[in-house]
């Protein structure tokens, strides 16, 4: 557990920020709320039952911004993503 902060290369800002994983494949959405972030991850509260694929897009719309992630852990309801970069606005997402 603290070896996950030790491996950032700079410390996660606290926010409360709601978003969705955009899955293409499936053109399905899981709502999450962002608790943490920094330019290089996030971490995110999902439902415990909620269906995370390894890859997905992260819709912040606060940020106006899609953020291509990476699972790297997960834990009952909380999930850690890498970005790896960003895209517009996804054209599946309507809010």
């Amino acid at each position: 557990m603290v070896a996950e902060a030790e491996n950032r290369r700079e410390r996660r800002q606290r926010v409360l920020k709601g978003a969705a994983i955009i899955n293409g494949i499936t053109n399905s959405e899981v709502s999450c709320t962002i608790r943490n972030q920094n330019s290089g991850g996030a971490e995110l509260k999902v439902a415990v039952e909620a269906r995370v694929p390894e890859r997905f897009l992260l819709y912040v719309p606060t940020d106006g911004v899609a953020y291509q992630a990476v699972l790297r852990w997960r834990r009952n309801d909380r999930i850690g993503v890498q970005f790896t970069g960003t895209l517009p606005k996804p054209r599946l997402h309507y809010g």
